[in-house]
């Protein structure tokens, strides 16, 4: 795939796919290999979903070629924030509280993406329960800033922010543009593809947040606007 075509929008990535143009299990296969080679350095993922997102792919290939009709995001792959609940994937909210938690049901934001054919590749980091500015906090490593690994890629979002500049995955969820996680004393600006979806409440505790996403009341946004 060369190089133009990986820094294709999300539009003209599902584009593409409708027309045959590409496919969607070369384009998860691209990015695949651009984290098994990039993301050692950077560590934006916590968890990669290599399997599920190539038969993900093999049934939106298989769907055009049966001319079936496919969802605006059909073929486009997506990184997911720990923080959104995520059905049969370890969701952890960077924190070990969650560790191995194992979700039996999707947030409603990932509910949407996958109808709308977003291809899910994985997890990535964010500081525990969100509650941090630079994911340094996160219970699992830290995230380096992708353009300069001595600083840090701001936060919450920072796996978001880090897999966006080095195109680990085209687009990444965060609950703000991840072009604003940047801390500016110590990261360098990172630039993303979120659309703002609110804030969680920075006031509430872990141990509530905990509950919350275990039974499904989380403040982390889960829901995208029409």
């Amino acid at each position: 795939m060369s190089p133009p075509t990986q820094w294709l929008s999300a539009t003209e990535t599902a584009a593409k796919v409708a027309s045959g143009e590409l496919t969607a299990s070369r384009i998860v296969d691209h990015y695949l290999a651009r984290i098994a080679n990039i993301d050692r350095e950077i560590g934006a993922y916590l968890v990669v979903s290599s399997d599920e997102a190539r038969r993900a792919a093999q049934e939106i290939d298989q769907a055009r070629a049966a001319n079936q009709p496919l969802g605006p995001l059909a073929g486009v792959p997506i990184a997911l924030k720990d923080m959104l609940v995520t059905k049969g994937t370890v969701t952890t909210a960077g924190s070990k509280i969650l560790e191995g938690w194992i979700p039996p049901y999707d947030g409603t934001v990932v509910e949407k993406l996958r109808a709308a054919g977003a291809i899910i590749l994985g997890k990535v980091n964010c500081d525990e329960f969100g509650m941090g500015s630079s994911t340094e906090r996160s219970a699992y490593k830290k995230t380096k800033n992708p353009w300069d690994t001595s600083r840090v890629p701001g936060g919450s979002s920072g796996g978001s922010a880090g897999r966006s500049r080095r195109a680990c995955v085209p687009r990444a969820s965060a609950p703000i543009p991840v072009a604003r996680c940047a801390s500016p004393r110590r990261s360098a600006a990172a630039s993303g593809s979120s659309r703002p979806t609110g804030e969680s409440r920075a006031g509430a505790s872990s141990r509530s947040r905990a509950r919350s996403i275990r039974s499904g009341r989380s403040r982390a946004p889960c829901a995208m606007r029409r």
